[in-house]
């Protein structure tokens, strides 16, 4: 039997070994990435799953459905957040200022991704399109509108869509009001709740239902739900309510814009992020074409990244040309685009 003595070196290198293990596991840890995100896992894990393949980066995805802020800010200098993903331009502009966000360097999200849909401080990157589009019952003539248009009396009692108050709306709300101004903004809205069909709630896709129902001729709704619904499988509900619409891609009135009402999906560098080199990769990948493909044809949101073949249906649409209204200018009008939409009692 050895003695003690004998013993402690073996001891030694057990310890350093052991040392030399846990070492290597805090390595691997630390080259990972960690994703804070609103939006369902599921939407965007084909994409992660892709990006860990490609470069070995493993992704710790966290979904957060209400309180990111909250919950990044508790954290504090401690966080193990790398990166903030959510949907609507509003929520990512209130990442920012909430101060949870950093400025980022990278040409190549830079160079991808237009001015007008990310930070001129680098600290927000638009990931994806939402174009928010008219839904069309198939059988009615209707190849080009205007958003002011849905208020025209010839829709009375026609026209569907959800709550004013969903932060897709409010966003088109605060489009109006940059565009026409708040007191043209909020007769429009008094003249498109006396066209409703219905009360103003439920979902996008539920446009689409009562469309086929005959409640309704036609409405505003996101263009992405529509490539679901006409990809969905044949005879299911879903199906159905695709079959019943055609989409046409409205515009503003205002001269200046000529284009169609986009929100976003979109991602920033949180302020402490313990990966900050593999964050940047995480977002530079979102922009690759690889990345946009899985995006245009996986969850049928237009691409942010140009020449990105589009889904078959979503090409059906036709191209998609953007309102050049700034999405900061946007967001700056979306709390008085909520109070309009209290004072005409939209929801009621």
């Amino acid at each position: 039997m050895r003695s003690t003595q004998e013993l402690r070196p073996l001891f030694r290198s057990l310890i350093l070994a052991g040392i030399t293990t846990l070492s290597a596991i805090s390595t691997a840890a630390a080259a990972d990435v960690s994703l804070y995100t609103t939006r369902e896992p599921k939407l965007i894990q084909p994409l992660l799953e892709e990006f860990t393949k490609d470069t070995g980066i493993k992704v710790n995805t966290v979904f957060v459905k209400d309180g990111l802020i909250e919950r990044v800010k508790a954290e504090g200098s401690k966080s193990p957040a790398d990166v903030l993903m959510t949907v609507d331009i509003g929520n990512l502009l209130d990442l920012v200022d909430a101060g949870i966000t950093q400025p980022i360097s990278s040409s190549i999200l830079n160079q991808t991704i237009p001015a007008n849909l990310r930070g001129a401080d680098n600290q927000w990157y638009t990931l994806s399109l939402r174009d928010r589009v008219a839904y069309v019952a198939k059988d009615i003539d209707v190849a080009a509108i205007t958003y002011e248009a849905f208020a025209d009396p010839k829709w009375k009692g026609k026209v569907c869509i959800r709550s004013g108050q969903h932060p897709y709306n409010t966003a088109l709300i605060a489009a109006m009001i940059a565009h026409d101004g708040a007191e043209a903004t909020e007769a429009w809205l008094r003249n498109l709740k006396n066209n409703l069909g219905r009360k103003a709630a439920g979902g996008d896709r539920d446009v689409a239902r009562d469309i086929l129902g005959g409640i309704c001729d036609i409405g505003i709704a996101n263009a992405y739900y529509v490539g679901r619904m006409k990809n969905a499988e044949p005879g299911t509900d879903a199906r159905k309510w695709g079959d019943a619409i055609k989409v046409v891609r409205p515009t503003f009135a205002n001269e200046k814009s000529r284009g169609t009402h986009v929100n976003i999906s979109g991602a920033s560098v949180a302020k402490h992020a313990p990966n900050k080199e593999n964050a940047v990769k995480l977002l530079e990948y979102l922009v690759s074409d690889k990345a946009q493909s899985l995006y245009a044809n996986a969850n049928y949101e237009y691409p942010v990244k140009a020449g990105v073949t589009l889904d078959p249906v979503v090409a059906s649409f036709g191209p998609l040309v953007i309102d050049n209204l700034p999405l900061t200018e946007i967001a700056k009008h979306r709390k008085q685009a909520s109070e309009l939409a209290d004072k005409v009692g939209f929801d009621n």
